[in-house]
């Protein structure tokens, strides 16, 4: 469907089928096959390495060998995300728990790029995901080590920057340590950014980017979401930083560009809604925090918005991006979208002509293979037609199974990027 067939306020059902539209519209404006060619130099002469990390990297893979022909590498990308590359090997593991698969191809990376020399050009394609993917314990820190960390980490409701920085001081890849091992080679990273700033040094925990924190400030963060540390951890915290500082002389050589972030996402999708007759409001596009609690806050904005809205007034779109988290306190399925919709949905308490969507540009809302879901004024008397408990759902962190039982989660299959969440509240003032 082409997103001029869509109608924002005809019927619920058309304002489904607009909003998917729109996060579409979203997802199609991060595609490394349309962004990378703008940043991408002409080939260097001479030996040419082309390594990556996260979800979009094999895609980003693709759009380089497009320009470059074939070339040597490695690129590390979650299952069913791989592209055919031409030259550049790809390897998979598991997100967002790290595998042996991970810990084999990281090794694999490191030991490529220490292989480089001076004569030589490498090119890192960087994407969200690649905190998981890339993994290469530091000191005597098992893989079975980091996994817990890495569960502890999911479920604690930490903001991700500060996920991150507990990470990069506990890895042998991140917090630019893949820029060192390449020293003396020239580096250009190229970046999809999936966080709130778009701060390079927390996109896939910076594996190329010098890193500002210190194992103090990790140790401050694991005592503050109460994660566990190993003595093997504790040990490596203690120690010499692992990460890279600042104005460090092997990252001297290194080069950053972010080619795709959440903003343009943004941009894309509002001026598609503004074809259509929508008004719509930035709501800002790096947002974090509980699930729950920003869709409270977007429930009375869009209750407000519409109380002051004539019958004959063109409908509002509030946008939004960023990276909410959750807090585990069931063991149901879930991830931070649904939960916002489901939370979203709550608040509302059926308003007409309100609906909303809430999905991840990566396909993937939590460890559930679903971006997320579509809410609207009929969500709540469906769930009670079916015999569900919307608060019970929410209260088990089940959002994927609540809105799998009502036929409404977005489930594009991998979408080959990643630019974080993506929010629209659609709001009308003709009751419908």
């Amino acid at each position: 469907m082409r997103l001029a067939e869509a109608s924002p306020a005809e019927t619920p059902g058309a304002s489904r089928t607009f909003l998917r539209a729109l996060f579409d519209a979203a997802v199609a404006a991060a595609d490394p096959m349309r962004c990378i060619p703008e940043w991408l130099p002409e080939r260097p002469s001479g030996r040419v390495v082309v390594i990556g990390a996260g979800k979009a990297s094999a895609r980003m893979g693709e759009a380089v060998e497009r320009a470059w022909g074939p070339c040597e590498g490695l690129i590390l990308t979650r299952d069913g995300y791989a592209r055919p590359l031409q030259g550049i090997e790809v390897a998979l593991a598991a997100h967002p728990v790290p595998d042996g698969r991970g810990l084999q191809a990281t090794r694999r990376m490191i030991e490529l790029l220490e292989g480089c020399g001076e004569a030589d050009f490498v090119l890192a394609l960087i994407s969200g995901g690649g905190s998981s993917l890339l993994t290469c314990p530091a000191g005597d820190i098992t893989l079975e080590e980091e996994q817990e960390m890495t569960r502890a980490l999911l479920s604690s409701g930490a903001p991700i920057a500060e996920m991150n920085t507990l990470r990069k001081h506990l890895s042998r890849a991140k917090g630019g340590n893949l820029a060192a091992a390449a020293w003396p080679a020239r580096m250009l990273s190229l970046v999809v950014s999936d966080v709130p700033g778009d701060d390079p040094e927390l996109i896939a925990s910076g594996p190329t980017v010098a890193d500002s924190t210190t194992p103090a400030q990790a140790l401050e963060i694991a005592r503050r979401w109460s994660i566990p540390l190993t003595p093997a951890m504790r040990a490596v915290l203690a120690g010499p930083p692992m990460t890279q500082p600042p104005g460090a002389p092997k990252l001297a050589h290194s080069e950053t560009r972010i080619v795709a972030a959440p903003a343009q996402s943004l941009r894309a999708a509002a001026a598609r809604a503004e074809e259509a007759g929508c008004r719509v409001e930035m709501l800002g596009d790096a947002l974090e925090g509980e699930a729950r609690d920003l869709a409270h806050a977007h429930a009375a904005l869009a209750l407000e918005t519409r109380a002051r809205l004539g019958p004959d007034a063109p409908p509002v779109l509030l946008l939004s991006g960023g990276e909410c988290t959750v807090t585990r306190r069931g063991n149901g399925l879930g991830g931070p979208n649904a939960e916002y919709a489901l939370a979203l949905a709550l608040a509302l308490r059926g308003a007409p002509g309100i609906s909303a969507i809430a999905c991840d540009t990566d396909g993937v809302d939590g460890a559930a293979e679903v971006a997320g879901a579509i809410i609207d004024e009929a969500t709540l008397s469906r769930a009670a037609a079916l015999g569900i408990d919307p608060q019970a759902a929410l209260a088990a962190n089940d959002s994927h199974g609540f809105f799998a039982a009502l036929g409404t989660q977005v489930v594009p299959g991998p979408t080959l990027t990643n630019v974080n969440d993506f929010r629209a509240i659609l709001i009308s003032g003709t009751a419908r």
